[in-house]
Protein backbone atom coordinates (compact mmCIF):
# COMPACT_ATOMS: atom_id res chain seq x y z
CA UNK A 1 0.00 0.00 0.00
CA UNK A 2 2.58 2.23 0.81
CA UNK A 3 4.36 1.41 -2.70
CA UNK A 4 0.95 2.11 -4.38
CA UNK A 5 0.95 5.66 -2.54
CA UNK A 6 4.46 6.26 -3.34
CA UNK A 7 4.07 5.21 -6.99
CA UNK A 8 0.71 7.26 -7.60
CA UNK A 9 1.98 10.65 -6.04
CA UNK A 10 2.56 13.46 -8.24
CA UNK A 11 6.50 14.07 -9.19
CA UNK A 12 7.41 17.59 -8.42
CA UNK A 13 10.06 19.24 -11.26
CA UNK A 14 11.31 21.78 -8.78
CA UNK A 15 11.40 25.36 -10.60
CA UNK A 16 9.98 24.16 -13.98
CA UNK A 17 6.52 24.41 -13.23
CA UNK A 18 6.95 27.22 -10.52
CA UNK A 19 5.15 30.54 -11.55
CA UNK A 20 8.15 32.58 -11.17
CA UNK A 21 10.13 30.66 -14.11
CA UNK A 22 6.47 30.65 -16.16
CA UNK A 23 6.78 34.63 -15.80
CA UNK A 24 10.30 34.17 -16.80
CA UNK A 25 10.39 32.40 -20.04
CA UNK A 26 6.98 34.56 -21.00
CA UNK A 27 9.57 37.63 -20.76
CA UNK A 28 12.55 36.19 -21.88
CA UNK A 29 11.02 34.72 -25.11
CA UNK A 30 9.27 38.57 -25.60
CA UNK A 31 12.67 40.28 -24.87
CA UNK A 32 13.99 37.74 -27.56
CA UNK A 33 12.01 38.42 -29.97
CA UNK A 34 11.96 42.25 -29.87
CA UNK A 35 16.40 42.18 -29.77
CA UNK A 36 15.79 39.60 -33.45
CA UNK A 37 13.12 42.19 -35.10
CA UNK A 38 15.55 45.17 -34.00
CA UNK A 39 18.17 43.53 -35.56
CA UNK A 40 17.02 42.51 -38.47
CA UNK A 41 14.47 45.20 -39.63
CA UNK A 42 17.86 47.05 -41.07
CA UNK A 43 19.29 44.96 -42.90
CA UNK A 44 15.90 43.95 -44.42
CA UNK A 45 15.51 47.28 -45.19
CA UNK A 46 18.56 47.77 -47.16
CA UNK A 47 17.74 44.97 -49.06
CA UNK A 48 14.72 46.36 -49.88
CA UNK A 49 16.26 49.84 -50.30
CA UNK A 50 18.46 48.20 -52.95
CA UNK A 51 16.29 46.65 -54.97
CA UNK A 52 13.82 49.71 -55.03
CA UNK A 53 13.46 52.89 -57.51
CA UNK A 54 14.74 56.12 -56.36
CA UNK A 55 11.51 57.88 -56.45
CA UNK A 56 9.95 55.04 -54.03
CA UNK A 57 12.90 55.94 -51.73
CA UNK A 58 12.92 59.43 -51.68
CA UNK A 59 9.23 59.02 -51.06
CA UNK A 60 9.88 57.11 -48.16
CA UNK A 61 7.66 54.37 -49.13
CA UNK A 62 10.27 51.76 -48.83
CA UNK A 63 10.18 49.88 -45.38
CA UNK A 64 10.47 45.94 -45.75
CA UNK A 65 9.31 45.19 -49.38
CA UNK A 66 10.88 46.62 -52.74
CA UNK A 67 9.17 49.30 -54.36
CA UNK A 68 9.04 49.46 -57.88
CA UNK A 69 11.74 46.67 -58.04
CA UNK A 70 14.69 47.95 -59.93
CA UNK A 71 18.18 46.52 -60.53
CA UNK A 72 19.76 49.50 -61.91
CA UNK A 73 21.98 49.73 -58.99
CA UNK A 74 23.41 46.17 -59.14
CA UNK A 75 24.10 46.69 -62.89
CA UNK A 76 25.83 49.70 -62.46
CA UNK A 77 28.12 48.18 -60.67
CA UNK A 78 28.15 44.58 -61.46
CA UNK A 79 29.22 45.73 -65.18
CA UNK A 80 32.42 47.04 -63.91
CA UNK A 81 35.24 44.76 -64.53
CA UNK A 82 37.02 47.24 -62.21
CA UNK A 83 34.89 46.07 -59.51
CA UNK A 84 35.04 42.21 -59.74
CA UNK A 85 39.13 43.07 -59.59
CA UNK A 86 38.70 45.08 -56.39
CA UNK A 87 36.48 42.53 -55.04
CA UNK A 88 39.19 39.79 -56.16
CA UNK A 89 41.43 41.65 -53.94
CA UNK A 90 39.85 42.32 -50.89
CA UNK A 91 39.18 38.16 -50.58
CA UNK A 92 42.81 38.08 -51.21
CA UNK A 93 44.00 40.60 -48.93
CA UNK A 94 41.17 39.18 -45.53
CA UNK A 95 42.17 35.63 -46.03
CA UNK A 96 46.31 36.42 -46.14
CA UNK A 97 45.98 39.42 -43.58
CA UNK A 98 43.63 36.54 -41.33
CA UNK A 99 46.45 34.27 -41.00
CA UNK A 100 48.75 36.12 -40.24
CA UNK A 101 47.27 37.95 -37.86
CA UNK A 102 45.96 34.44 -36.49
CA UNK A 103 49.47 33.47 -36.24
CA UNK A 104 50.94 36.19 -34.72
CA UNK A 105 48.00 36.77 -32.13
CA UNK A 106 48.17 33.36 -30.86
CA UNK A 107 52.27 32.66 -30.49
CA UNK A 108 52.18 36.49 -28.93
CA UNK A 109 49.08 35.71 -26.31
CA UNK A 110 50.33 31.98 -25.55
CA UNK A 111 54.01 33.39 -24.59
CA UNK A 112 52.12 36.20 -22.60
CA UNK A 113 50.13 33.42 -21.16
CA UNK A 114 52.90 32.21 -19.05
CA UNK A 115 53.40 33.66 -15.80
CA UNK A 116 57.06 32.21 -14.80
CA UNK A 117 58.34 33.82 -18.65
CA UNK A 118 61.07 36.95 -18.29
CA UNK A 119 60.47 40.25 -19.08
CA UNK A 120 56.52 39.31 -19.85
CA UNK A 121 55.52 42.98 -17.61
CA UNK A 122 57.28 44.60 -20.48
CA UNK A 123 55.68 42.72 -23.23
CA UNK A 124 52.70 43.33 -21.62
CA UNK A 125 53.69 46.93 -21.34
CA UNK A 126 54.67 47.01 -24.77
CA UNK A 127 51.26 45.62 -26.16
CA UNK A 128 49.02 48.33 -23.98
CA UNK A 129 51.21 51.08 -24.93
CA UNK A 130 50.58 51.24 -28.67
CA UNK A 131 46.67 50.49 -27.66
CA UNK A 132 46.65 53.86 -26.63
CA UNK A 133 49.31 55.85 -28.02
CA UNK A 134 50.33 56.10 -32.01
CA UNK A 135 52.67 57.36 -34.08
CA UNK A 136 50.16 59.36 -35.75
CA UNK A 137 49.12 59.13 -39.51
CA UNK A 138 52.07 60.88 -41.18
CA UNK A 139 54.54 59.21 -39.85
CA UNK A 140 53.16 56.07 -40.19
CA UNK A 141 52.88 57.02 -44.00
CA UNK A 142 56.39 57.63 -43.96
CA UNK A 143 57.51 54.58 -42.17
CA UNK A 144 55.10 52.17 -44.85
CA UNK A 145 56.54 53.63 -47.87
CA UNK A 146 60.49 54.26 -46.73
CA UNK A 147 59.92 50.17 -46.20
CA UNK A 148 59.10 49.93 -49.52
CA UNK A 149 55.48 48.68 -48.96
CA UNK A 150 53.76 51.26 -50.64
CA UNK A 151 51.07 49.87 -53.45
CA UNK A 152 51.70 46.45 -52.37
CA UNK A 153 49.56 43.90 -50.07
CA UNK A 154 52.53 44.04 -46.53
CA UNK A 155 50.56 47.79 -46.67
CA UNK A 156 47.08 46.61 -45.58
CA UNK A 157 48.53 43.68 -43.79
CA UNK A 158 51.76 44.30 -41.73
CA UNK A 159 50.30 47.67 -39.65
CA UNK A 160 47.35 45.93 -38.45
CA UNK A 161 48.72 42.80 -38.39
CA UNK A 162 47.48 42.15 -34.21
CA UNK A 163 44.55 44.01 -32.26
CA UNK A 164 45.74 44.53 -29.08
CA UNK A 165 42.22 43.48 -27.58
CA UNK A 166 42.08 40.61 -29.33
CA UNK A 167 45.29 39.53 -28.07
CA UNK A 168 44.47 40.11 -24.13
CA UNK A 169 41.56 38.40 -25.13
CA UNK A 170 43.57 35.91 -25.71
CA UNK A 171 45.67 35.81 -23.59
CA UNK A 172 43.26 35.68 -20.90
CA UNK A 173 41.79 32.45 -22.45
CA UNK A 174 45.36 30.47 -22.93
CA UNK A 175 45.46 31.52 -18.77
CA UNK A 176 42.22 29.36 -18.43
CA UNK A 177 43.38 26.09 -19.74
CA UNK A 178 44.83 24.02 -16.73
CA UNK A 179 48.23 24.00 -16.32
CA UNK A 180 48.46 20.63 -15.60
CA UNK A 181 47.14 19.48 -19.32
CA UNK A 182 50.67 21.12 -20.45
CA UNK A 183 52.71 19.92 -17.64
CA UNK A 184 51.52 16.16 -18.55
CA UNK A 185 52.39 16.85 -22.41
CA UNK A 186 55.84 18.02 -20.88
CA UNK A 187 56.31 14.45 -18.97
CA UNK A 188 55.50 12.44 -22.14
CA UNK A 189 58.51 14.68 -24.15
CA UNK A 190 57.11 17.01 -26.00
CA UNK A 191 58.77 20.79 -25.89
CA UNK A 192 56.86 24.07 -26.03
CA UNK A 193 55.48 23.94 -30.05
CA UNK A 194 54.53 20.57 -29.62
CA UNK A 195 52.43 21.75 -26.73
CA UNK A 196 50.90 24.36 -28.16
CA UNK A 197 50.37 22.60 -31.44
CA UNK A 198 49.04 19.28 -30.32
CA UNK A 199 47.27 20.46 -26.72
CA UNK A 200 46.38 24.26 -26.56
CA UNK A 201 45.00 24.99 -30.36
CA UNK A 202 43.02 21.98 -30.26
CA UNK A 203 41.46 23.14 -27.29
CA UNK A 204 40.96 26.44 -28.17
CA UNK A 205 38.96 26.44 -31.41
CA UNK A 206 36.41 28.44 -30.14
CA UNK A 207 38.60 31.74 -29.12
CA UNK A 208 40.13 31.23 -33.11
CA UNK A 209 36.93 31.10 -34.74
CA UNK A 210 36.02 34.35 -32.91
CA UNK A 211 39.62 35.94 -33.93
CA UNK A 212 39.02 34.84 -37.42
CA UNK A 213 36.01 36.23 -37.14
CA UNK A 214 37.17 39.32 -35.88
CA UNK A 215 39.90 39.93 -37.84
CA UNK A 216 38.15 38.94 -40.92
CA UNK A 217 35.49 41.41 -40.59
CA UNK A 218 38.00 44.34 -39.78
CA UNK A 219 40.02 43.74 -43.02
CA UNK A 220 37.03 43.14 -45.14
CA UNK A 221 35.67 46.17 -44.35
CA UNK A 222 38.67 48.54 -44.22
CA UNK A 223 39.13 51.06 -46.88
CA UNK A 224 41.09 54.10 -45.45
CA UNK A 225 44.56 51.70 -45.29
CA UNK A 226 44.19 50.96 -48.84
CA UNK A 227 42.91 54.45 -49.85
CA UNK A 228 46.28 55.79 -48.29
CA UNK A 229 48.69 53.89 -49.67
CA UNK A 230 47.43 52.31 -52.76
CA UNK A 231 47.87 54.90 -56.00
CA UNK A 232 46.95 51.94 -58.93
CA UNK A 233 42.79 51.12 -58.94
CA UNK A 234 43.50 48.01 -59.79
CA UNK A 235 44.73 47.27 -56.65
CA UNK A 236 42.55 48.69 -54.07
CA UNK A 237 39.56 46.65 -52.14
CA UNK A 238 35.91 46.70 -53.47
CA UNK A 239 35.14 48.81 -50.47
CA UNK A 240 37.22 51.70 -51.94
CA UNK A 241 36.23 51.52 -55.24
CA UNK A 242 32.39 51.01 -53.79
CA UNK A 243 33.10 54.25 -51.28
CA UNK A 244 34.46 56.24 -54.98
CA UNK A 245 31.20 55.25 -57.03
CA UNK A 246 28.89 56.12 -54.04
CA UNK A 247 30.47 59.95 -54.10
CA UNK A 248 30.58 60.00 -58.05
CA UNK A 249 27.47 59.21 -58.22
CA UNK A 250 26.14 61.84 -55.38
CA UNK A 251 27.98 64.48 -57.23
CA UNK A 252 26.56 67.11 -58.79
CA UNK A 253 28.54 66.68 -61.88
CA UNK A 254 28.34 62.85 -62.60
CA UNK A 255 24.31 63.73 -62.39
CA UNK A 256 24.34 65.46 -65.24
CA UNK A 257 26.63 63.63 -66.98
CA UNK A 258 25.46 60.08 -66.64
CA UNK A 259 21.38 59.62 -66.65
CA UNK A 260 21.87 56.12 -64.98
CA UNK A 261 24.11 57.27 -62.17
CA UNK A 262 21.01 59.79 -61.20
CA UNK A 263 18.96 56.55 -61.67
CA UNK A 264 20.76 54.72 -59.49
CA UNK A 265 22.31 57.12 -57.10
CA UNK A 266 19.34 57.10 -54.40
CA UNK A 267 19.74 52.63 -53.99
CA UNK A 268 23.42 52.80 -54.50
CA UNK A 269 24.44 53.41 -50.69
CA UNK A 270 22.22 50.14 -49.97
CA UNK A 271 23.71 48.20 -52.84
CA UNK A 272 27.29 49.03 -51.04
CA UNK A 273 26.09 47.45 -47.91
CA UNK A 274 24.82 44.25 -49.48
CA UNK A 275 27.46 43.95 -51.81
CA UNK A 276 29.84 44.03 -48.76
CA UNK A 277 28.34 42.34 -45.99
CA UNK A 278 27.03 39.18 -47.81
CA UNK A 279 30.39 37.50 -48.16
CA UNK A 280 30.68 38.22 -44.35
CA UNK A 281 27.01 36.47 -43.66
CA UNK A 282 28.05 33.59 -45.66
CA UNK A 283 31.48 32.79 -43.77
CA UNK A 284 29.38 33.79 -40.50
CA UNK A 285 27.49 30.29 -40.20
CA UNK A 286 30.06 28.03 -40.36
CA UNK A 287 32.08 30.08 -37.62
CA UNK A 288 29.43 30.26 -34.94
CA UNK A 289 28.97 26.66 -34.22
CA UNK A 290 32.02 27.06 -32.86
CA UNK A 291 30.97 29.54 -30.53
CA UNK A 292 28.90 27.46 -28.19
CA UNK A 293 31.03 24.75 -28.69
CA UNK A 294 32.33 23.35 -25.11
CA UNK A 295 36.10 23.83 -24.09
CA UNK A 296 37.56 21.69 -22.18
CA UNK A 297 38.15 23.18 -19.09
CA UNK A 298 38.64 21.74 -15.28
CA UNK A 299 39.44 18.46 -17.21
CA UNK A 300 42.26 17.57 -14.83
CA UNK A 301 41.34 17.35 -11.16
CA UNK A 302 43.61 17.57 -8.54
Amino acid sequence: MTLGTRRDAPQTRGPVDSRGYRIFRVVNTVVLIGVVIVTLYPFLNIVARSLSEEAYIIAGKVSLVPRGFDLTSYKLVMSDSMFWTNYRNTIVYTVVATLISIVLTTCYAYVLSKPHLKGRGVLVGIALFTMFFSGGLIPNYVLVTSLGMKNTIWAVVIPNAISVFNLLVMKAFFESLPTELEEAAAVDGLNTYGILLRIVLPLSKAIIATMVLFYAVSFWNSWFTAFLYFDRQDLLPVTVYLRNLIAGATSAESAAADADKVQAAATLQAVTVVLTTLPILAVYPFVQRYFVSGVMLGAVKG
